[in-house]
């Protein structure tokens, strides 16, 4: 995407190297960005030389000011953070009428959230779209990333229980991963996510061969918002949690930095399967 197309970037940044990614791209490209960082979710530091400002999630009425200051017209929501509740929000007095827009979007969710204050900056001018639009090669192809490793039959056995854990919980708007091991699930992600569930689950682990994580984005999911991300991070976590491999969506997961991401898991042994979508698609593929 050039500079013609949408005039200025904006990016909505949380936490985690995505949205730094996402603006370093469009630059690159020609395209000028213009980041409103959310304290205590992204790291303000990490702008250091990119245009940005620092406001707290509930200042829905400065961030949009920001926005429509820097000639914004497309806009990226990407990167780590963690679901407030409406009262630790504190919004201000436009925030207050955002929260009575999104309404029960707050009950729903991270998608349907998510997708409920996507409608709302839609409503305010804003055209949302998403960061592999901006930032090429982000979501990887099916097939087996890395070299070191392969699923046995057992991991696929576990792969293929973890899809169908994985579809049932998204199917319900709850999470995007889960660990299996030995046919067991061992843990489901919720609001913790993936880092805490893996920190989790290598406290539950059983003898023997190592469990799998599987991660896949929701049915139906809004692809523009939260698609689950697997990185360099990802995958030593997985390995200090005793696991063999990971399994994701391909086409529909973010990979952060891949050749980081691939030589960990060869340097750790752990496989790195992308999923084609026929694999993930229905519950009875994932009893195959």
């Amino acid at each position: 995407m050039s500079g013609a197309h949408g005039g200025t970037l904006g990016i909505l940044a949380g936490g985690g190297e995505l949205p730094l990614r996402v603006a370093r791209a469009a630059r690159n490209a020609g395209r000028p960005v213009f980041a409103v960082v959310l304290s205590g979710w992204g790291d303000p530091a990490q702008w250091a030389g990119l245009p940005h400002a620092v406001e707290r999630p509930g200042a829905a009425g400065r961030i949009l000011s920001l926005l429509r200051d820097a000639g914004v017209r497309q806009l990226v929501l990407t990167g780590r953070a963690r679901r407030p509740s409406v009262s630790a929000l504190r919004p201000d007095a436009v925030g207050v009428r955002v929260v009575a827009r999104i309404g029960t979007g707050f009950l729903l969710g991270d998608d349907g959230l998510l997708r409920a204050v996507a409608r709302v900056l839609e409503e305010e001018g804003f055209e949302v779209v998403s960061p592999q639009s901006v930032l090429a090669g982000l979501l990887p192809e099916s097939g087996l990333l890395g070299r070191a490793a392969a699923p046995d039959e057992a991991a696929r056995a576990d792969i293929r229980r973890g899809i169908a854990v994985c579809r049932a919980l998204g199917a319900a708007d709850v999470g995007q991963a889960v660990v299996v091991q030995q046919g067991l699930v061992l843990g489901v992600e919720a609001i913790e996510g993936t880092d805490a569930l893996l920190a989790r689950c290598g406290t539950l682990r059983r003898e023997g061969r190592g469990g799998v994580l599987v991660k896949l984005a929701k049915p139906g999911q809004d692809r523009r918002l939260d698609l689950p991300a697997v990185g360099p991070e990802t995958v030593r976590n997985a390995a200090a949690a005793g696991l063999v491999g990971i399994a994701f969506g391909a086409g529909a997961t973010v990979l952060l930095d891949r050749g980081a991401t691939v030589a960990a898991a060869d340097a750790a042994g752990l496989f790195l399967l992308a999923l084609a979508p026929d694999e993930t698609t229905t519950e009875e593929n994932a009893r195959r």
